[in-house]
């Protein structure tokens, strides 16, 4: 601490007897009026940097910063609560089919939130959505994401994760019955630039929200969004459930493996029922720019070059890509077949269900094929860059056995990859047009 040194100012720095002095009451006077005054004036100085530091702070032309500030001043800058948006919280989330669940979706304006809840509403669940819309890629196809499950009647409440105020006014507003959390930071390359941000959305995040859910009564059933990247450096294929995931290649990846952990804590403790899901290189209409064959289209479009990646001794990168439509009918399973908690108001009652799933599709394509495709789908010759494999977190291949998926509530992923990408080349053309939007 600060003033920790005035505990020992009459205490010798070495062992050893202390030697009492006669006082000096007018030196002792001088000697007190000079601390004071130096304590005074490094008192001012200490404050006068901390206001400079809370409210003077300029723009910083750091991208990390910038992110990780716009995280922590979220919690404060967004208005909720009142009549009205109860209301429409309540509409949002009213139940129309006799079998129905209430669902709150966090991370509801992403690409594979806004698919399952357009899903879930079509099926007459009541569905509410909870979103940040923060800046990791352009915010404005989120908003337009907003807009499309507006229209279908979905809510989608503007704020974070880690407002606890929020997350406990809306199970007091509506009893969810279940909750598919899909909210988090992702990509993998991008914790090595904001690594802060993976903390505060993948953990901390997901500590609040399960903070919450222990405690309403009753306890609603959650599924959530892992990652195939818990398989890290592991070789073995294709990659199973049961295998080791203790050695991530990524921050991203480290976080989503302590969610399974965290998730296996609350599970024991609290009695709260949890699934988790790997995804397996999503791809499809309305997806993350951030996504190999997103910007690959981009860039082909545009004339420029694109990096194709190839592994130690010019091995070939290979992913799973698992289409949008197959992986909702894999997150709709995992809800449907998920046991309810036995928990109630922080408390276990008995044991509860835990389970992961991979959800993929079982059928890895080179990286060098997806740009293949895309060149006839978009009938342009791609400039291929040929590169190696960097050191960033991204792994040579991987690769989904769903057996347990498939055992457990049907699935079966049916669309392959040059068919999925038709589909998404449509859609990008009809949404960006002259790609001038996808500037941003």
């Amino acid at each position: 601490m600060k003033l920790s040194h005035m505990d020992n100012i009459n205490t010798p720095s070495t062992p050893g007897k202390f030697k009492m002095e006669k006082p000096n009451y007018n030196h002792r006077f001088r000697w007190h009026y000079s601390y004071l005054a130096k304590l005074t004036f490094w008192s001012f100085v200490f404050m006068g940097l901390i206001f400079i530091f809370f409210f003077k702070s300029p723009p910083t032309s750091n991208p990390s910063s910038i992110s990780s500030d716009l995280s922590r001043r979220s919690l404060k800058t967004r208005s909720w609560g009142g009549p009205d948006w109860e209301k429409r919280v309540k509409s949002s989330s009213k139940i129309r089919s006799k079998s129905g669940f209430s669902v709150l979706v966090t991370g509801a304006a992403g690409f594979v939130g806004t698919h399952v809840s357009a899903a879930l509403k079509r099926r007459g669940d009541g569905v509410l959505g909870l979103d940040n819309f923060n800046d990791y890629y352009d915010p404005a196809l989120k908003r337009a994401r907003q807009s499309l499950l507006e229209r279908s009647g979905i809510f989608i409440v503007e704020g974070d994760i880690n407002d606890a105020a929020l997350l406990k006014k809306l199970f007091e507003v509506v009893h969810f019955t279940h909750v598919m959390h899909l909210a988090a930071q992702a990509g993998v390359r991008y914790a090595m630039q904001n690594p802060n941000s993976y903390i505060h959305s993948n953990i901390a995040g997901f500590v609040n929200l399960l903070e919450i859910c222990k405690n309403v009564n009753p306890q609603p059933a959650i599924v959530w969004a892992s990652s195939s990247s818990v398989y890290g450096l592991n070789t073995k294929v294709p990659f199973s459930e049961k295998d080791r995931t203790d050695q991530p290649a990524s921050l991203y990846a480290a976080t989503k493996k302590a969610g399974e952990e965290i998730a296996h804590t609350y599970n024991h403790i609290y009695g709260l029922s949890l699934t988790g899901l790997r995804f397996f290189t999503v791809y499809g209409p309305w997806g993350r720019p951030d996504m190999a064959y997103f910007f690959f289209t981009k860039d082909i479009l545009k004339g420029k070059s694109i990096p194709v990646f190839e592994s130690a001794n010019h091995g070939t990168v290979a992913r799973d890509f698992t289409y949008i439509d197959d992986v909702v009918k894999g997150c709709l399973g995992a809800l449907d077949t998920a046991e309810k908690s036995t928990g109630s108001g922080g408390k276990k009652r008995g044991a509860a269900q835990l389970r992961v799933f991979n959800l993929g599709n079982t059928s890895p394509v080179p990286v060098s094929d997806l740009v293949s495709i895309l060149e006839k789908l978009l009938k342009v010759k791609a400039k291929r860059r040929t590169m190696k494999l960097p050191r960033n977190g991204d792994v040579p291949f991987t690769h989904a056995n769903i057996s347990f998926a498939q055992r457990e509530f049907g699935y079966k992923p049916t669309t392959d990859l040059h068919t999925g990408l038709k589909k998404f080349v449509r859609w990008y053309v009809s949404y960006y047009g002259s790609g001038k939007k996808s500037d941003h």
